[in-house]
Parts: C-alpha cells; sequence; structure tokens
C-alpha cells in the first residue's frame, strides 16, 4: 500500500517530522513514486531533486509572465523542490525546469541559447520527453489528454521504407535540399498507384513528428488508406516567413518540380493529392492549394498564424481567399492550440473554421487542442489529421 495518496498527505507528513529525519521521508517518496509530476485532478506537481541550488522554476510557454515561469519551493531541510499548478484535464503540453536561471526577461536576453544550455533542462523524473536536434523537452500528460505514443516501440507493425532524395529548384535557387518519400509495407509488391500527400518541413516529419512511423500504425489498423508521403526539407529558419508566406516561388517549386520528380519516380495517383504543413509551412500549404484546387484535393493546416504579426496583412488574407474562392479542396484537417497566441493563432483559426464549415462543397475538421505551440502538440494531432483527409476505403 501507498504512504500517500496525494502530495499535500506527504507535503503534512513531512512538515510534521523533524528537520534531521526530513529527507528520509523525501526518500521514502521517490522510491514508492518514480515518475513525475505527481497528477491528481486538474493539479500536477512537479518535483526537484537538488542540492546546493538557489532556485529552481518551471518553464512553461502558457504562464504569463517574462519568463514565463512559476518558481518551485524549497522543503526546508531536504533536496526537495516542489510547486502545484493548476491545469485543464485534457491539456497537453511540454516544459522545462530552469535551475539557478538569473530570472530575467527573456525579451532582454543578449545570449538566449548560452542560456538555455546552462540552466534548462528536462525533467529527470518523467519519463514523458521529446527530443529535437536542438533539445530535448519533457511533456506533461493530464489525464484526458491526447495520447503521444512513441510509435517507434510498435514492434508488430509492418513497416514501410523511407528513401532520402536530392532535389534542385531553379524556382527556389537552391541545390541539394533534401527529400524523404515514404511507402508503406508492401509497396513494392502491391504494383498498384497510392495517393500522395506532401508535407512541409520533412526534418521534423522524419525525426521527432514521427511521421513514417505513424502512418504504418494506422495503415496496419485500418485508420488510414496506404498512401506514398514525401517530406521536404526546409531552408533556413531565418527566412521562414520569406520562403513559406504567399511565395509563388514555393508554390512552383511544388507543382512544377517536386510533384514531376515523384510521379516519374513512384506509383503514385495524380488526380488523389494532399498537402499540408505545421506553423507557416501549413500557409505555404494553404497557398499551393488555393492556388491549384483542382491539384491538391486534400489540405492539412496545424496551427497556421493567421492573424496579428509578421506579415500581418498576408495572413489575414487567407480567411477572404478561402471565403470567395470558387473551389477549395475537398477534405481538409485544420487544428490551434488553446494556449497558442490568441490574436495570431487562435481567435483567426476558429474565424476560418466557420467560414471553412459554411460551404457545403467540402469535409472540414477543426480541433482545438489543450496545447500551445510546438512539436508536442502537431505530434499528437497527426494521426487525427491522416485518417481525416485520407481515410481508409475511400
Amino acid at each position: 500500500m501507498p504512504n500517500w495518496n496525494s502530495f499535500d498527505s506527504f507535503l503534512q507528513e513531512a512538515l510534521q517530522t523533524s528537520d534531521d529525519s526530513r529527507q528520509s521521508v523525501v526518500d521514502d517518496l521517490l522510491r514508492e513514486r518514480v515518475e513525475m509530476p505527481w497528477i491528481s485532478g486538474n493539479k500536477a506537481t512537479f518535483i526537484h531533486i537538488a542540492s546546493n541550488t538557489e532556485r529552481v522554476a518551471v518553464n512553461l510557454d502558457t504562464l504569463p509572465g517574462d519568463p514565463p515561469f512559476a518558481q518551485m519551493q524549497q522543503l526546508a531541510g531536504t533536496s526537495l523542490w516542489y510547486i502545484t499548478l493548476e491545469f485543464n484535464q485534457d491539456d497537453l503540453l511540454d516544459y522545462m525546469l530552469a535551475v539557478n536561471d538569473p530570472m530575467t526577461p527573456l525579451a532582454q536576453e543578449t545570449n538566449i541559447l548560452n542560456r538555455i544550455n546552462n540552466h534548462w533542462r528536462p525533467d529527470p523524473l518523467n519519463p514523458n520527453k521529446m527530443a529535437t536536434a536542438q533539445m530535448t523537452v519533457s511533456v506533461l500528460r493530464m489525464p484526458n489528454s491526447r495520447p503521444l505514443p512513441d510509435w517507434s516501440k510498435m514492434g508488430r507493425v509492418p513497416r514501410g521504407k523511407v528513401v532520402e532524395h536530392t532535389i534542385n529548384s531553379k524556382h527556389l535557387r537552391v541545390n541539394g535540399r533534401k527529400m524523404w518519400v515514404y511507402t508503406p509495407a508492401n509497396y513494392d509488391v502491391s504494383g498498384r498507384r497510392l495517393p500522395i500527400l506532401v508535407l512541409q518541413d520533412g526534418q521534423w516529419c522524419v525525426g521527432p513528428l514521427q511521421v513514417p512511423l505513424m502512418a504504418d500504425a494506422l495503415i496496419k489498423h485500418g485508420r488510414m488508406q496506404p498512401i506514398v508521403i514525401a517530406m521536404i526539407q526546409s531552408g533556413d529558419q531565418k527566412d521562414r516567413i520569406k520562403n513559406y508566406v504567399s511565395n509563388d516561388n514555393h508554390y512552383q517549386f511544388l507543382v512544377e518540380e517536386v510533384l514531376p520528380f515523384l510521379l516519374d519516380h513512384y506509383h503514385v495517383r495524380e488526380s488523389d493529392l494532399g498537402i499540408g504543413g505545421v506553423g507557416v509551412g501549413a500557409i505555404a500549404s494553404a497557398h499551393a492549394a488555393l492556388n491549384a484546387p483542382s491539384v491538391f484535393s486534400r489540405l492539412i493546416m496545424l496551427s497556421p498564424p493567421l492573424g496579428k504579426g509578421i506579415a500581418q496583412e498576408q495572413l489575414e488574407a487567407y480567411r477572404g481567399r478561402f471565403e470567395k474562392a470558387l473551389t477549395v479542396p475537398e477534405r481538409i484537417f485544420q487544428s490551434v492550440g488553446r494556449y497558442e497566441s490568441k490574436a495570431r493563432f487562435n481567435i483567426p483559426g476558429q474565424l476560418l473554421n466557420s467560414i471553412l464549415t459554411a460551404r457545403t462543397d467540402i469535409k472540414n475538421q477543426f480541433v482545438e487542442l489543450g496545447s500551445g505551440h510546438g512539436l508536442v502538440a502537431f505530434r499528437s494531432v497527426l494521426p487525427e489529421a491522416l485518417n481525416w483527409i485520407f481515410p481508409a476505403g475511400d
């Protein structure tokens, strides 16, 4: 039987114990509960064990203030730091721990990478993490949140193949742009032509988003029809807005260079094409689909920025473009995070959903996630997106 049925009951006992014996109570807690945070109802208690430490904070983008930190309290006489925060039951959030961070505003930080490397770290007591080339974050999953499985651990799922290509572009004036192409299990022997899905930010798709592994499982369990997925590497992150927002050169790159390559090298159906992306990658996908709705019949937009901020005038125009277009993709999936910027993401995303819902010529699905703007949110909703735009038996 556990010694404590809540963190509060543990804390009460610890505080009633003498200072000399209190650390032993903490040690008992850590033997009893090896994984944190401690979630109870709509509350999550974060714990960190550290000696000779001045301060510890939970770093959550959803928190107000700059920096968006919630400072932990140290249990006197012990190495335990803790804080209890309230969340919605369906929240799925990434976070880090800030240890001995200077707590100065991030807006004034002159060397943010140095600060991250020196003070921010994933939660060592939380096994739920997502790793990228830049950093590893911890994941908070409240009781009713979307699942976030590690798709690589589904060992009995037949695996498809991913082939890395390089493609040159006269429209983008780049050479050696990587493109990873996924083909499902039994692709080579079936001989039949399959639909195509083109995704932006291919380095994320084959990395932390686990798109090929996800597709394997969805196809096996009848949640998505077999498809070919082309995942295109994005350019320099500092040029992301310029490359992706209403860029006709990028649109021409897709329809005049990427698609002909895929049609020449893979058994695919030219009449059944989808396109999608996240963030401004979703905007690039929407621009292509609106320019050529007869080419792209399916569209995924995860957290498209459609409002206030950089390139605001161009982004705000998309609602009107979808409303006035004579033809749009026949199946559209759109998501937005509850904790994303209301003026840039959430409110304009809701407005676009209203426009798409009013159209009678499409099948539209909209999801609001209990998340912010990040890869954790994108990976959690991608299975629904793939199932919606390429449903099994369609």
